[in-house]
């Protein structure tokens, strides 16, 4: 008699599955199960995103899910799998790379859903493929966070995690974020084809994306019917757009290598992000980040330089340079419209010169004026009149009623009220500074998970006033200015 085979028990869920990307092939990743982890327990999970799933509201208390989402058990009808890419990293080709420490369980309802954190993998290079607590939290709180804001972005279910510990800088508990997105497809997964000169998985995997995410691509257009020109045209211009709200609400992402963006324009792989506290436009989030490529201000200039990495790597396909290169000039100008657009939105105006803007950003650089809180009082302000809690924030007082007058001249020419109004539902009263985020990661080391349930639902409602909590609104702390991130966040 042949012995059975002790195969583990599949975890049902009321996902339906269809794995798309796995279809695609050998070349394209390779099968893998997450590893388990000892003892795992839920540190917190985000219900919005359960629902967008079609998870029914059970799932929150079942040990079965939590096995599945910290690897420990499979998901029936799912097929693991960890994807091949490539990259540039600080500006520097870094060859091949790959999910070295995310699997991706399948798509369901339209969604890809991933692990990160779930071990080792063929692309882990020199990890352990395991994520910590800290980096874990901060990106599930900052990935719900930013689609609150209304910034394009992937989206997190739930943080799982355990007391095994790893090392980083010093030993850490690992955990177990579950990603979701409509894809976590980078402009890496292609530049790894091109530079191997495989045009035949190159082509595959754009024809993918045209069919997938981009059939308006497909259609007959200004750039000569080619749907690889169109391809990397919308491209640039979701890019563009994703990089304009993150100027305009002053998020930091602090790592914009090529293999961390999204084919989507979706804000991918929260690591040293950071939204900043006195608006300093050089600011450099990432302590790893010696050379300040990925300061504040460099974000447009280097999604535009991404841009071109995926370009070169698209021209095979597209054939004439002429139309790769007008594919990429859509970039500048879309930016800098929707960025004005942003601006002139939070003053509550419907359009402001250039120079109004420009004039008070040099202001607040020049006074250190906490970002957040400008826009936030001066949002009151329009609504009550009261403008001295927004003069009390700068040092040169004269310089700021200069230009308040000017402002205030241009306010005499709107509808006050209704424009009064939508300023506090665009300028947000709660983002997740690192500080709250320090506060909640070092409570949750003991065990007390109370302060990521509370920023969690104050982050998904930014705009509304929370009374009670005015820390979570106020000016940061002396020690927060000390507190560094690096790739390791």
């Amino acid at each position: 008699m042949n012995a059975q085979l002790d195969l583990p028990r599949l975890v049902q869920t009321s996902l339906r599955w269809n794995n798309r990307f796995h279809h695609l092939g050998a070349r394209f990743y390779t099968p893998l199960a997450p590893q388990p982890i000892p003892a795992p327990y839920w540190v917190s999970r985000s219900a919005a995103v359960a629902k967008q799933l079609g998870l029914d509201e059970a799932w929150m208390d079942s040990d079965d899910l939590l096995q599945a989402f910290s690897g420990n058990l499979p998901i029936s009808g799912t097929q693991p799998l960890a994807s091949v890419y490539s990259g540039h990293q600080f500006g520097n080709w870094a060859g091949q790379l790959g999910d070295g420490r995310a699997i991706l369980l399948g798509e369901a309802n339209g969604f890809e859903i991933q692990l990160k954190g779930s071990g080792l993998t063929p692309y882990s290079r020199m990890g352990d493929g395991r994520a910590v607590l800290r980096s874990s939290i901060r990106e599930f709180l900052c990935s719900e966070a930013m689609h609150a804001l209304g910034i394009p972005t992937t989206r997190a279910l739930c943080v799982v995690g355990s007391d095994a510990q790893v090392w980083r800088e010093t030993p850490e508990s690992i955990a177990v974020v579950t990603r979701v997105a409509q894809s976590f497809i980078r402009f890496g997964h292609f530049e790894h084809f091109a530079a191997r000169r495989q045009l035949e998985p190159l082509k595959k995997l754009a024809d993918y994306c045209l069919e997938r995410y981009y059939p308006e691509c497909l259609q007959a257009s200004t750039l000569a019917g080619n749907a690889y020109a169109n391809l990397l045209q919308t491209v640039t211009e979701r890019t563009a757009m994703m990089v304009a709200h993150w100027q305009a609400v002053g998020f930091c992402h602090g790592v914009m290598n090529t293999d961390n963006m999204s084919l989507l324009g979706l804000t991918l792989d929260y690591g040293p992000f950071q939204f900043l506290d006195a608006y300093d436009p050089g600011h450099i989030c990432n302590h790893t980040d010696r050379a300040g490529r990925y300061a504040f201000d460099h974000q447009p200039d280097i999604a535009h330089w991404n841009l071109y990495a995926l370009a070169q790597a698209l021209l095979p396909l597209i054939g004439e340079q002429s139309l790769a290169l007008q594919a990429l000039d859509a970039f500048k100008p879309l930016f800098a419209a929707k960025y004005h657009q942003l601006m002139c939105a939070k003053l509550g105006l419907a359009d402001a010169p250039d120079a109004l803007i420009e004039d008070l950003l040099s202001l607040m650089a020049r006074d250190k004026v906490d970002y957040t809180i400008f826009w936030r009082r001066l949002s009151h302000a329009r609504v009550d009149g009261h403008t001295t809690p927004v003069r009390d924030l700068f040092l040169d007082r004269p310089a700021f009623d200069a230009w308040m007058l000017r402002y205030s001249e241009l306010v005499t020419h709107t509808q006050q009220g209704l424009e009064a109004d939508l300023m506090l539902k665009i300028n947000p009263k709660f983002v997740l500074r690192n500080y709250l985020g320090e506060e909640a990661i070092t409570a949750a080391r003991n065990k007390n998970f109370s302060g990521v349930s509370k920023l969690l639902t104050l982050l998904n409602s930014p705009f509304d006033e929370h009374p009670g909590f005015e820390h979570e609104a106020g000016f940061p702390p002396d020690w927060a200015s000390q507190i560094e991130i690096s790739c390791s966040s």
